[in-house]
Parts: structure tokens; sequence; C-alpha cells
């Protein structure tokens, strides 16, 4: 029997730009950075004169890695909106939707997802149109927020929106959009605190919390390499995004251009009593 309920999609908003700023900004959030990046050097130490795309808002991250490569591009999603990156110097950021990059085929290296898996609305999309930029051999790192973890539960924070993942579904994921699972990392065990007392023990917390509950970190890291023998079947895609510009002039109507309007108005009128 046929359900008369109507279907109901849900889409993880994007965390808002401004958002995320502040959280990096304040205390806790530089405190999460550190822990993030602790783990991410025991997967990429350096990338010499490779190319580099920092895809969701990996901006704290990509001041760390930015000085070996080649080049070092920010994308960032339309509906998480952008900044100026990096300071002082010729900006590199672009306003990207991420199922339609705006690269060529093969022509990155790495790609870093923070706070971009979570919430696309189609992670196998993002994932395949990202397996179509990197180069043969190129590597994938994503950070995501553990389903298990108190991070992801606590709202105050970027890691509370969007879509947590397990390990096992990040895996299957990845295996599913023709990358091959690598290596693995764990952070933020610490609580998503802003008391100075429960701050200040976050190093332990952080030490005791790899070797009793990896399981339960903020965040799950795994590194990926495109995989090249099992090829994803090509097929011409159909955008699912109308991009209007922003500041698109659009001028004022005149009075030529109004009646004009009304005129076709009537016609259609008449054609439809017809």
């Amino acid at each position: 029997m046929k359900s008369n309920r109507p279907l109901i999609t849900f889409v993880a908003m994007h965390a808002d730009i401004v958002d995320l700023r502040q959280f990096y900004h304040s205390e806790l959030g530089r405190l999460a950075e550190q822990s993030i990046a602790m783990a991410l050097s025991s997967l990429w130490v350096r990338l010499p004169q490779e190319r580099l795309v920092g895809l969701g808002y990996a901006v704290p991250f990509l001041d760390r890695f930015q000085a070996d490569t080649e080049r070092t591009f920010a994308f960032m999603p339309a509906g998480q909106g952008a900044v100026n990156w990096p300071m002082g110097s010729l900006s590199t950021t672009a306003l990207v939707f991420d199922e339609e990059l705006p690269l060529p085929d093969s022509s990155i290296d790495r790609v870093l997802m923070v706070h971009s898996l979570e919430f696309a609305e189609s992670p196998r999309e993002t994932l395949k149109e990202l397996w179509r930029v990197l180069a043969p051999g190129g590597r994938l790192v994503i950070v995501v927020p553990n389903r298990r973890g108190v991070w992801a539960r606590m709202e105050h924070t970027p890691f509370g929106s969007g879509r947590p993942y397990s390990r096992g579904q990040l895996t299957n994921l990845l295996r599913e959009t023709n990358f091959t699972p690598g290596a693995t990392a764990e952070a933020l065990f610490f609580p998503p605190s802003k008391l100075r007392t429960i701050l200040r023990l976050r190093r332990a917390f952080e030490r005791i919390g790899r070797t009793l509950w990896p399981a339960f970190s903020g965040v799950i890291i795994v590194e990926a390499q495109k995989r090249l023998y099992q090829g994803l079947p090509v097929a011409a895609r159909a955008s699912r995004r109308v991009f209007v510009p922003v500041l698109a002039p659009h001028g004022v109507p005149t009075t030529r251009t109004t009646a004009s309007f009304a005129r076709l108005l009537r016609r259609a009128k008449d054609a439809v009593a017809l």
C-alpha cells in the first residue's frame, strides 16, 4: 500500500563563514586548531612543490602547509561564504560549488577537507568530483565530526553542525567513490568546554584519550589515495545549481519596456481565453 506522506529530504546547512571565523579566533577554537593540526602533521609532514586545495573552511590549517607547496588554493562552498586568504597578499580564495570545481582533470596533488563533507548535499558526488581533479596518486585528507564523540553533540562549535560520521561509514564512502583509505588519526579528546579549568587540562585529555578512548574522539581524520585501476563510469551530468551573479546589473525598466510587457501579457490572456 502506497503512503500519501510526502518524501522529505534532509539537507545539512553549511556553517556560516562568520561563525567559523569567530570560533577559530576564540580560545576554544585555537586549542581545537592545535589538536587537529597535530593529528594532521602525523599524516602530512611536508608537501614539497605540490598543488594543494583546501575545501570547506581549511584556512587555519593551510597556513601550516603553504610554505612548502607549489601553490595553495582555499575553495569555500557558496552556502558557507568566503573570506580573503592569505592575509596580506594576493587572494587564492574561490567561492565554489563542491560538485563542480573550477579545475581541469588531474590538476591537483592534495586536497584537505575541513568543515566540508559533513555539509555536502551529495557526499558521493563531491568525492567523485575530487577524484576527477586529483592527479594520479593524489591524496585526500578528510576531517569530519565523529558521531560517537561529544563534540558532535554540542552546537556551540562548528563540529556540532552537519552530518557526523563513523570511521566505518567514511571508509565505505571512500571505497564507493574509488579511493583507497589509508592512514587515520584522531583529535579533540578534551571536552568542548569554555571553562579555563577544563582547557588547562587539554594536553592531559588528549594524551589519555589517544590511549584509552580513541573511538570517542571529537573528529576523525582519514587519508585516502586516488585509485586508478578501477574506473568510474563517465556520464554527462547536468548541473543541479543555477548560478546567478550577486552584483549583476538589472537596470530600471523604462516606460516603453513596461508597455511592451503589458501588451504581451494581454495577448497571453487572450490566447488562454480562446
